[in-house]
């Protein structure tokens, strides 16, 4: 047995530990009571699991999505709720169709080389300025991001990156245009996520928390109103904050701005499957944009997962494209899946039981005596902190989010109004690469060192607490939701 097998033992048997202890802890009715919530003895047995999932999680001592089947196992055997109500609390929601969408949307737009071509393009615009190419890759990545998931979008920009920083002969961990370039890959699709419900993983997982528990049908535009100002303010910020800190050593690159056109008008003629993957594409973005009129046309309700299920079944009509559902399925990470549908088992027993209740006043209640904007802003810079531990997306989301919904619950609070800052929040992990698998693809180039991450994402952190909470503020305010 191997070193690290008996380390992935010993977290294993540390997280069943720490769940029996729980589950068996002995409550005075006086600590269960917290504000309006009540801890009962299945939401103790919940909160019990909880904490074993969190130790795999954290150690990744199995795959996080292994874990999420293990937990929801766990939750019928300790006779939290039947098994059927527990899987149908979480693969029976709506949310799981509008993930599948998104995702063989994105696998098609990378196949296809539409994505490339669109990095190619955005890119050939920028000229040579070392600058200003930084920019183009964060906004490339930003503006990719709203719709394809953001591994595959620092995927597409790391080769474009590291041809650029081979051809200039930038040396690895040296070169302070190569260590701006290749984090610039990392930031921009992080901060493109949060642009739209599409962006990222925990932003539907959110959508379908509030409309399950607490009754909040947030759409498509609804969640653009907070999102978009945040991508646009945050873009110039991280562009900024990484000229100065790794100031480039060249100003211009040894190619012209003609030669950069040149090679983009070289490029190949659009194919068929790019041309059809691109009018399937605006299609999709167009029917999440117009979906609540659409709705009042036909006196039906179009939830955000319907537009993109429905598109993702005109790739595979007779004649529509050449691409077959085993390549597609090549690039649809099912383990996600996995995690998102058993995430969501998870917390909706956290919820359903008071586990969350009770957690969200012991641990949050105070700030309910703040201020809207103080509130918002604890909201983000807790969950930021949060995510130093998490390496999950996914994962940061199912915690949270229960338990911020609860804690509207307890404080009398519109649930919106703390979930929203949370979610947003919960894919900006700028501080550790481990934090998301999108920082470890441009890490694995070599280029920047751990370090180099840390330094900056500290102080981005810090400005992108201020601008979150500022733009949700605001524009929650004009909203009425503050």
């Amino acid at each position: 047995m191997t070193k690290e097998i008996q380390k992935k033992m010993l977290y294993l048997g540390l997280a069943f530990i720490l769940m029996i202890t729980m589950m068996n802890l002995p409550l005075s009715d006086s600590i269960r009571g917290a504000g309006k919530g009540f801890l009962s003895n299945e939401g103790q047995i919940a909160m019990g699991i909880l904490l074993f999932s969190l130790v795999l999680w954290m150690t990744e001592a199995l795959p996080f999505h292994i874990t999420g089947m293990l937990s929801v196992v766990l939750l019928a055997l300790f006779n939290v709720d039947s098994f059927k109500n527990i899987i149908k609390v979480g693969f029976g929601n709506h949310i799981i169709a509008f993930f599948i969408g998104v995702l063989i949307l994105s696998a098609f737009i990378t196949k296809s080389g539409l994505g490339k071509r669109i990095s190619v393009f955005l890119l050939s615009r920028t000229g040579n300025s070392t600058s200003l190419i930084i920019f183009g890759f964060m906004l490339v990545g930003a503006t990719l991001s709203m719709w394809i998931t953001n591994m595959a979008v620092a995927a597409m920009l790391l080769p474009l990156g590291v041809s650029i920083l081979e051809e200039e002969g930038c040396l690895r961990l040296k070169s302070n245009f190569g260590k701006a370039l290749m984090i610039a890959c990392v930031w921009g699709p992080l901060i493109g996520g949060i642009g739209t419900p599409a962006g990222a993983g925990p932003n539907p997982i959110t959508i379908g928390f509030l409309k399950e528990m607490a009754g909040v049908d947030l759409s498509f535009t609804q969640w653009m109103k907070y999102g978009i100002p945040a991508v646009v303010l945050l873009l110039p910020i991280g562009w900024a904050l990484l000229l100065i800190m790794f100031k480039p050593e060249m100003k211009h690159l040894k190619k012209t701005k003609e030669e950069l056109r040149q090679e983009y008008d070289n490029y190949p003629p659009m194919s068929r499957e790019e041309k059809l993957t691109l009018v399937i594409f605006i299609l999709t973005v167009v029917l999440w944009l117009t979906s609540g009129f659409l709705g009042k046309l036909m006196g039906i309700s179009i939830p955000v997962s319907m537009p993109v299920f429905l598109t993702a079944t005109l790739f595979f009509f007779p004649g529509v494209t050449g691409l077959k559902w085993k390549e597609i399925e090549e690039d649809i990470s099912w383990s996600g899946i996995i995690l998102v549908v058993t995430g969501i088992s998870i917390g909706m027993m956290l919820y359903q039981t008071g586990a969350a209740g009770w957690l969200s006043f012991v641990l949050l209640g105070g700030i309910g005596n703040l201020s809207p904007l103080l509130r918002v802003g604890s909201i983000v810079l807790i969950v930021m902190i949060l995510k130093i531990a998490l390496s999950s997306n996914s994962v940061t989301a199912t915690i949270v989010i229960p338990i911020m919904i609860a804690l509207a619950d307890n404080l009398g609070l519109d649930a919106l109004s703390i979930a929203l800052p949370a979610s947003i929040t919960a894919s900006l992990a700028f501080i550790l690469v481990t934090s998301s698998p999108t920082n470890v693809i441009p890490y694995s180039a070599g280029f920047f060192s751990i370090r180099d991450f840390a330094r900056s994402g500290i102080i981005m952190t810090l400005f992108t607490t201020v601008i979150v909470s500022l733009v949700i503020y605001v524009v929650g305010k004009a909203s009425g939701l503050y």
